[in-house]
């Protein structure tokens, strides 16, 4: 797979893995945990080095850290784990009212890179990204936030620092204060309002990791693309992860799933080739 130098230090893969599905957080199915430990020993052996994944991605126990922990350490020495912080301190905060959301405060974020040092079982973070919450985000200080996290990466928690579910004023702004190596945010061959933030990270050499990257829980839909997938013998998902990957040099891709088949389809779209016709038509 084509690689990306995430940070200027850290080769990864460009198609990564999410681990979110594994709990089957916020809602939806989950796979036993049997099938959680293999789809990560397996995405491993498919030359998957980059991870997505957050303490609060948690439900009933099961917990995406607590996973990827039994599943990979000791871990190998060229894997890259990207977690966040943010609004959410306990996957149980998603139920609660966003004024009550302690973790967009400097107390929740250190407890967020605390919990996730903990529950990974590492002494230091590869990259955090500090996630934006739903809430009035004039009543939040980016500045103050990425202070916090500033701090935490000279205490020697954290390597690298990202930020998600930003606007593009909010990442210009982010950038005057840290340096930042990623942006995470919704982006898929059906929603691309973010475009032109796609550009500016590819101009300034970071990343742009699109979360739900096969239409999370709405499937993509967009012209020519179940015959652009039927000429290529692959799926739908496999040809918009491949789009993705043509789209922009700089865009990491981090398709979850709680399937070992679909795992393995997702991981076989980064050789897909689209060709300027299947672009065209994709627009």
């Amino acid at each position: 797979m084509n690689r990306w130098a995430l940070g200027g230090d850290l080769s990864v893969a460009r198609i990564g893995y999410g681990a979110m599905k594994l709990t089957g957080w916020p809602q939806g199915d989950r796979p036993s945990r049997e099938t959680a430990l293999a789809i990560l020993r397996r995405a491993v052996e498919l030359g998957v080095n980059h991870i997505d994944t957050s303490y609060y991605y948690a439900r009933d126990g099961v917990a995406a850290n607590e996973l990827i922990r039994e599943a990979l350490s000791p871990y190998p020495a060229d894997l890259v784990i990207v977690t966040k912080v943010g609004a959410l301190v306990e996957g149980s905060d998603v139920a609660l009212p966003a004024a009550d959301m302690t973790g967009l405060t400097p107390d929740g974020l250190r407890r967020g890179v605390e919990a996730n040092l903990r529950s990974l079982g590492v002494d230091r973070l590869d990259v955090v990204n500090l996630r934006m919450g739903g809430h009035d985000r004039s009543e939040t200080s980016m500045a103050a936030l990425l202070t916090t996290l500033l701090e935490l990466r000279e205490e020697g928690l954290i390597r690298h620092l990202g930020v998600s579910n930003v606007t593009a004023d909010e990442f210009a702004q982010a950038r005057a204060i840290a340096p930042i190596v990623c942006v995470q945010n919704l982006y898929n061959l059906s929603k691309r309002d973010d475009d032109p933030l796609v550009d500016a990270c590819a101009a300034a050499g970071i990343a742009y990791v699109p979360y739900f990257p096969v239409g999370g829980f709405q499937p993509i839909k967009a012209g020519h693309l179940d015959a652009i997938a039927a000429r290529h013998g692959a799926t739908v998902p496999q040809v918009a992860l491949a789009w993705l990957l043509a789209r922009s040099p700089n865009i990491l891709a981090i398709p979850g799933t709680g399937s070992l088949a679909h795992l393995e389809e997702n991981v076989a779209a980064g050789t897909l080739k689209l060709s300027e016709e299947d672009l065209a038509q994709l627009g």
